[in-house]
């Protein structure tokens, strides 16, 4: 899938304005932030929350593509969470846009339980 979104991205975009593209890869870990097992995660998410940040970040300067993908429902530890995609011209345009994507993902769209 990522690198899928790469070609795309690097395909269809002005290559004037595409010198960064940075990927985050989430994955259930074997323990919980309190450092205490867990078998796996419980993991719904806002479609239209994602849909609305997506749209209101893509819109920043200097961003060419932002691709997400969340996978919901019940994950095992080593599964995949999600994969966030943010491309654009220079770092100091796709870092801070990554960081607000990752955080507003993990603190507004998604809704994670833990299975101990």
């Amino acid at each position: 899938m990522i690198n899928e979104w790469v070609k795309e991205i690097k395909e269809n975009c002005d290559p004037e304005s595409l010198g960064m593209i940075l990927v985050h890869n989430g994955i259930v870990r074997g323990t919980a932030k309190d450092g205490k097992p867990v078998k796996g995660m419980k993991l719904p998410y806002d479609e239209n929350a994602l849909e609305s940040c997506v749209a209101r970040l893509k819109n920043r300067d200097g961003i060419v593509a932002i691709r997400t993908w969340i996978n919901s429902g019940v994950l095992r530890i080593g599964d995949d969470i999600m994969y966030l995609l943010v491309a654009g011209r220079f770092s100091t345009d796709v870092l801070p846009v990554l960081k607000e994507l990752l955080s507003t993902v993990k603190n507004e769209i998604v809704h994670e339980e833990e299975m101990k």
